[in-house]
């Protein structure tokens, strides 16, 4: 039969089989099947397998084959891509499943992201720096030289990084130039503080100073506390400054004036740490939107209410030890909504509105660990060799980077974290910048940095 008549024969056929019931159907490939000789039933041999294959996603309506998709792991759905156009397609556009596979690793999720592609490739970005963090690849380091002392304070922000010597200056460093943009003349820094005009240190001749970037000129001195001025914080907004000091007290300043306005006393040790904060959390004691300062000694940490008046009741008083058996880091984390700090114990969080502790966390050999920050997902933690990283949903350690032999400062002053968003969740923009930083016996600032993504 010439091919031009098989092809007519066959449509024929094709349209006659496909009008009869299944009962015919079945009898008629019965019949066939009773005709073959062995090349006919090798070929049916070997490719029935193939004729009974449906490609199932093809079939199924959208909605039902994002349902089946949710059951597979993301490893397994990469390969799923890799059958056809068409399932690769379908399995990039499963958002839900891309965006769980994402939250699972710690990264944040922006719902207003219409785009049905985006999360698988934001999901391929995010394994590939998890594996930079297991793998002790994310970082790299650098080193800011400019002083002649050494190097008491730090404080990061926006890219700047200050620096207080005991060579009788400060200086503000441009992280990812590693350049100085300004560099003035100062008491001795125990403590710093500044913004885009001015800078506020707190100095071990017992006073704390204000002064211009600019010019270097000091536009207020603030004295009255009879020892060393180991912490400084400011409020614009609110015009007050506070100080806490190794006389054991906490004093509240006008900010513009230089007018002491309030001595907070009850402290036993040395105030190593004072932070002006703003409450997100309703209590019996405090409502959202009021100002809350909270001080830090060696056994400590006190919750004032911040105002003017002048005979200030401290709210609360939390410790870890009733006998004081067990001292506190001289690191300090408050968001308006929990406490934070490490001790010997392990990691200690308070809930704000209650004071209640809400966990305790005890990775291995935590003795010798300090806290640096804490976020909804990471925290940032070291110890003289390492820097770590721990998933605070799992309470591991997923990452550690080597540490020089940093300059070892009792009062916390000498380190710090810099970029801290990414504690909250990565989402692929914030993985950049400033990680830590601290002062070394020559004088030098040891930086810590992400690497750009590969």
């Amino acid at each position: 039969m010439e091919k031009k008549d098989f092809e007519a024969w066959l449509d024929n056929i094709s349209v006659a089989f496909l009008s009869l019931t299944d009962l015919q159907k079945n009898e008629t490939l019965d019949h066939l099947i009773s005709l073959s000789g062995a090349v006919q039933l090798r070929h049916l041999s070997n490719n029935l397998e193939i004729l009974l294959k449906r490609d199932f996603l093809k079939l199924l309506p959208l909605e039902l084959s994002f349902y089946l998709l949710k059951w597979l792991d993301p490893q397994t759905l990469l390969t799923c891509c890799l059958v056809s156009k068409q399932w690769n397609k379908v399995i990039s556009a499963c958002t839900e499943v891309w965006q769980t596979a994402c939250k699972n690793l710690g990264w944040q999720i922006d719902d207003s992201v219409q785009d049905p592609l985006h999360w698988k490739k934001v999901y391929l970005k995010a394994i590939l720096r998890m594996k930079q963090l297991k793998d002790h690849e994310a970082f790299e380091t650098s080193s800011l030289i400019g002083h002649s002392a050494r190097v008491y304070a730090l404080y990061y922000k926006d890219g700047l990084l200050c620096t207080g010597s005991d060579d009788l200056s400060a200086k503000l460093w441009d992280v990812s130039t590693g350049q100085c943009i300004y560099g003035i003349q100062t008491h001795t820094c125990a403590a710093v503080k500044f913004d885009e005009q001015k800078l506020v240190t707190g100095s071990f001749d017992n006073t704390v100073a204000c002064w211009e970037w600019s010019s270097g000129a000091k536009t207020q001195h603030f004295r009255g506390h009879t020892g060393a001025v180991f912490s400084v914080d400011y409020n614009d907004e609110l015009d007050i400054l506070v100080s806490g000091s190794a006389d054991f007290t906490v004093k509240v300043w006008a900010l513009s004036t230089g007018t002491c306005l309030n001595t907070l006393t009850g402290h036993t040790e040395w105030v190593t740490k004072v932070v002006l904060q703003k409450c997100k959390v309703k209590s019996l004691m405090h409502s959202p939107g009021d100002y809350i300062l909270l001080s830090a000694d060696k056994y400590e940490i006190k919750i004032w209410p911040i105002g003017r008046e002048i005979n200030c009741k401290c709210l609360k008083t939390l410790s870890v030890s009733e006998d004081r058996s067990i001292s506190l880091q001289p690191r300090l984390h408050f968001d308006g909504k929990y406490i934070v700090c490490s001790s010997a114990l392990g990691l200690y969080q308070w809930d704000f509105a209650s004071y209640d502790i809400l966990r305790v966390i005890k990775p291995p050999d935590f003795a010798n660990v300090s806290l640096l920050g804490f976020g909804e997902i990471f925290a940032l933690l070291f110890d003289n060799s390492y820097l770590y990283i721990m998933d605070l949903r799992t309470e591991k350690l997923i990452s550690r980077w080597p540490l020089p032999e940093y300059r070892k400062s009792k009062r916390g002053s000498s380190f710090l974290a810099g970029e801290i968003s990414w504690l909250n969740g990565l989402d692929g923009q914030n993985d950049m910048g400033l990680v830590f930083a601290t002062s070394m016996p020559d004088h030098s600032i040891h930086l810590v940095l992400w690497k750009e993504h590969g």
